[in-house]
This record gives C-alpha cells, structure tokens and sequence, in this order.
C-alpha cells in the first residue's frame, strides 16, 4: 500500500512538472498554453505533409496573384520576425522556415501549418480583393502557427487518444500513432486541405494577432471589418464553410475585431 501511494505520488509529481515545464505564454496575447508537443516534431512533421499537399494538388499558374500572396506573407512574416527579436521572442520562431504558395481550387479557403507552411486557393482571392485583403487572412493565418495553436490541438488529440501513456514513450515506440493524430489534426494532404477546426478561443486569438500582425508589415487593420462583412455574405450569413469554423457568429466576430482595431493601430506603420 505504501508503495503504491509512493508510486501514485510520483506520478502526479511527474505530470504536474511537465505541465509547469511545458506551460508558456503566448507573445503579445499574454495566454497562457500548455503544449506537451515537442514544437520540433509538430514542425518536422508539418514540413513533410505540406510538400505532399504540394505534390498532390497544383499550383497556380495566375503569376501576379500568386507574387502578390507570396510578398504579403514575406512582408508580414518579416515584420513578425523583427518585432519578435527586438523583444527578445525569436527562440519562439525556432524553426520556422516561411513558404507561401497558391493553389489552383476555387474553395474560399487558406491554411498555415505549424513552422510557417502557408496555402492560399484561389477562391479566397475575390473576396480579399487587393493586397489589403490578402493581408488580413494571411496575418490570421500566420498567428496560428506563431501562437503555436497546433501544438496546443495535438497535445489535446494525443491526451485524448493515447491516455496517460508517457508523451516520450509516444514519439519513441509509436511513431505510426503519433502520425494518425497528427494527420487527423492536419490531415490537409489526405482531405484536400481541411484541417480539424481550431477552437473558437485559438480563433480569436489568432484574428486580434492577425490584425496585429498585418499591421506590423504596414498594412491598415481597419479592412479587416470590410473583408470579414464580404466573407459572411459569401458564407449566406452562416460559419459553415471550412475557413469559418468555430469562429464567433459572423456579428460577434466583427464586433471583436471593430474592439481590437485600437490596440492593432498601435502597430500601424505606413
């Protein structure tokens, strides 16, 4: 009985380390996470099924869009970086390796994969319009991987399925399953690009560091209201489609974003 209440103990004690150990903060937010996924391996695998996105689906061949949705997600990747190593933050960059591509799909959809992976599909651009526009999804888009929401969804998808078997013992003696739950939470290779649905809180984190984001790279956050009006009425009012997902109702989300515009502003470099 004794040794196994001492057994009990250290088990506990060994969670409660790693959940301390692993907890952060998200840069500029001030939330506070808990990721048990090594960001190195969510990166390593990231950077290997969006090659086979690319492999398996086609680019576009619209040259001029395709250079400007690769000069927005330089411009704002850039800022992003700068501002994160005045602040003593690039170690939460470690890693990352910016790509942005167009694909040939006429889904209003785009997707940023941990470690910088970034897809637009053409669909989206007539809704984003100019440069502006493409800057407001892109800066969303990039505040996913940044605020490191992958690894938050995997920790929960492994917590989920694995139990309390060690996370070491997972990555070690597992690699099939660990691969099965990542391709579930980003499975964009195998589903043509949808991925698992963040929650509503990694939503709206990412559109308040979104707007941050496009602001830092010059780009005026105030179109953000018009792009996210454009999209409701393409949706028929409803969060039904694949890039609006468990985010807010279409008024409460525009309503969050008209409320962080002040704080974006500050940001705002012409």
């Amino acid at each position: 009985m004794i040794k196994q209440r001492w057994f009990l103990q250290l088990i506990v004690a060994t969670v409660i380390g790693s959940l301390v150990w692993s907890c952060s903060t998200v840069p500029l937010t001030g939330r506070k996470r808990i990721n048990l996924m090594p960001e190195s391996e969510m990166i390593s695998m990231s950077f290997t099924q969006y090659d086979e996105f690319l492999s398996e689906n086609t680019l576009s061949t619209n040259a001029a869009q395709t250079a400007m949705v690769k000069k927005v997600g330089k411009n704002i990747a850039a800022a992003v970086e700068a501002y994160f190593a005045q602040n003593g933050w690039s170690d939460q960059l470690k890693g990352f390796d910016w790509e942005f591509n167009l694909v040939a799909d006429a889904t209003p959809n785009a997707w940023c994969m941990p470690g910088g992976k970034v897809v637009f599909y053409e669909g989206i651009l007539p809704v984003t319009q100019d440069e502006a526009g493409i800057a407001v999804v892109m800066g969303h888009e990039i505040a996913h991987a940044v605020a490191r929401h992958g690894s938050e969804r995997m920790t929960q998808q492994m917590a989920a399925q694995m139990g309390s078997t060690a996370l070491s013992v997972v990555l070690a003696e597992k690699p099939e399953q660990t691969q099965t739950i990542y391709q579930t939470a980003f499975g964009v290779a195998t589903q043509v690009g949808v991925i698992l649905p963040f929650s509503r809180k990694h939503e709206s984190e990412a559109d308040r560091l979104g707007l941050i984001f496009m602001s830092m790279a010059g780009y005026d956050p105030s179109v953000a209201v018009d792009f996210w009006t454009r999209m409701s009425a393409l949706s028929g009012g409803s969060s039904s489609m694949t890039f609006l997902s468990t985010h807010p109702s279409n008024e409460a989300r525009i309503r969050e974003l008209k409320n962080a515009l002040p704080e974006a502003m500050s940001y705002f470099k012409e």
